[in-house]
Parts: structure tokens; sequence; C-alpha cells
């Protein structure tokens, strides 16, 4: 998985738990793809401090998804579903697979 996309990932699954302020520079650094400078310069500090600021905030991440492994477990049920509707999709009797099919977009949407 891109670095990128498992940040954004895991800010998606625990950015509630970071303080309002982590979690805004890591949507803007993230999600925005704004650079250091873009980002420190409305907030008054300089580009090492947002680096630095990023680079805790990782770390704190992480250690949530060691710790608690909701992402990846995200990542393997959204797997599931995709293969679920993929072989339901197969299904010749149009009913059923579209009784499957609404049953696996329900789901999804629970993610």
């Amino acid at each position: 998985m891109a670095k990128e996309l498992k940040f954004v990932m895991l800010l998606d699954c625990y950015g509630d738990l970071l303080t309002e302020h982590q979690r805004s520079v890591m949507e803007l650094y993230y999600c925005e793809d704004l650079s250091l400078a873009e980002i420190g310069t409305p907030l008054g500090i300089t580009r090492q401090a947002v680096r630095s600021l990023i680079k805790r905030t990782e770390g704190i991440l992480l250690d949530y998804e060691e710790r608690l492994g909701f992402a990846e477990r995200l990542g393997k049920m959204r797997s599931c579903f995709a293969a679920i509707a993929q072989e339901a999709e197969q299904i010749p009797d149009r009913k059923l697979r579209e009784a499957i099919l609404s049953q696996v977009r329900c789901s999804e949407e629970l993610l």
C-alpha cells in the first residue's frame, strides 16, 4: 500500500482520536496535498514545525493501528465485499443476484 494511502486510511479510522490541530494538519498534508509551507504559513509556524508535527502524528496513528488493527480489518472487509459482489455478478437468477448485491452495498455503507 502506498505510504500516502496508508496514512489517509489511518486518518479515516483514527482521526477522531487526534487533537483538532493534529487532524487538520494531517488532512491538509495527506488529503489536500498541500506543501509544508502552505500549511505552516497560515498557522504561523515553520515548515520544520509542520514536518515534526506530521512525523509525530504519523507515529501516533501507526501506534493506534498496531494496537487496534481497525484499518487492516477494514481493508480486508472491503476486499471480501468486492469479491462477493464480483461472484454475485455471475449468478444467472436476476432477482437473487440483485438481492445479494443490495446486501453487499448495504454492508459496505456500514464500513
